[in-house]
């Protein structure tokens, strides 16, 4: 796959169909606040998987031709020259979310809650490819003690870190519905930040026991358990404090509401129908809080997420496959299988082996 001048290879999705291409397309100009970035590693999305099987929210989402991907860490190859802070050869990672500075929100410093933000491989242009140009407010500095395969998945680890850290979790006992990886990845979160029982449901084995390697006390098997049993089993009398809701599922979000403590807090970053139901009866009546999470908090969450590594949280299991970048298919496939954690695409041996400039 040699490089032509002015062209790079990327991933892209050219029609309206299930799957992506590998193909070459123009490589992005750098503004004059922009930073071009080599792509070394990246992981795949459940957004990706959407995109992928092109599902009725990718259908009324993403352009054909759009270049997917927005989990990666790369080195600096061009910074233009309003790119203040960083330069060639600097290792980076990057805030999926491109905000514009200008909504009352992005003035008052909540650049989360941006009302015109676009996301990286979704609105514009993405990481699955050799380049990726952003704008450098938008860059995170990888530090050298962190593998970079680790900032290859800072964005769903933000995600699970925003969620998790929603509330003080301190001694309190908290109920993860979904062991995906932003699942299990707050379930090390809650843990490390102090919970006591820290309990994860889900109807696949394969995800609970990766719950259960990166810190869930106790997982249930919705097959065979129900959350009540195990509920009493472990000695809860009053409900969860906190409540994290990953799965996006009407029956766990219900099931959430009423097993929580009067006046409990409840995260929702799964996202739901827009028809669900949700027993707003008991919501009131038992004073219960319910937070909507979007993405990570710019930039509070990354800070938290690189302290928390240098601490010693390990979420290195939540990794469970790595693939070149040319078998991406084969990675696509782990990542539907449900028999996975996060997936990496290596990037690397394209250049080591002199096929691209």
């Amino acid at each position: 796959m040699k490089q032509q001048d002015g062209m790079m290879w990327a991933l892209v999705k050219d029609k309206a169909d299930v799957g992506l291409t590998m193909k070459r397309v123009p490589i992005p100009k750098v503004g004059t606040n922009d930073v071009k970035i080599k792509i070394l590693k990246t992981a795949i999305c459940g957004t990706d998987v959407h995109i992928w099987q092109w599902n009725k929210w990718a259908q009324h989402t993403i352009d054909i031709g759009r270049v997917v991907g927005h989990e990666y860490v790369g080195v600096i190859e061009e910074a233009g020259p309003g790119a203040r802070g960083f330069k060639p050869g600097d290792f980076v990672s990057g805030e999926g979310h491109i905000t514009c500075g200008k909504c009352r929100n992005c003035k008052e410093g909540h650049k989360e809650n941006c009302r015109n933000a676009e996301g990286v491989g979704v609105n514009r242009d993405g990481a699955f490819a050799e380049y990726l140009v952003i704008p450098y407010v938008n860059v995170w500095p990888c530090s050298p003690d962190i593998p970079q395969e680790m900032y290859a998945i800072f964005d769903p680890f933000g995600n699970a870190t925003h969620t998790a850290l929603s509330y003080n979790v301190l001694g309190e006992d908290v109920l993860i519905t979904g062991a995906g990886p932003i699942g299990c990845m707050a379930a090390a979160i809650v843990r490390f930040a102090g919970a006591r029982h820290v309990v994860v449901t889900d109807f696949n084995p394969y995800r609970l026991d990766m719950a259960k390697k990166l810190g869930a006390t106790t997982v249930v098997d919705l097959n065979h358990e129900k959350l009540e049993d195990v509920m009493n089993r472990i000695g809860m009398e009053e409900g969860f404090d906190v409540g994290l809701e990953m799965s996006g599922s009407a029956t766990a979000l219900n099931q959430m509401i009423h097993d929580m403590k009067h006046g409990g807090n409840i995260a929702l970053l799964g996202l739901q129908d827009p028809d669900t139901p949700v027993d707003l009866e008991t919501v009131i009546f038992n004073g219960l809080n319910l937070k909507g999470i979007y993405g990570r908090k710019v930039w509070d969450t990354w800070y938290k997420m690189t302290t928390m590594l240098q601490a010693g949280l390990d979420i290195a299991p939540i990794i469970t496959h790595h693939f070149d970048i040319r078998d991406y298919k084969k990675g696509f496939e782990a990542m539907i299988s449900g028999q996975s954690g996060k997936v990496i695409l290596d990037w690397t041996h394209l250049y080591d082996e002199g096929e691209t400039k």
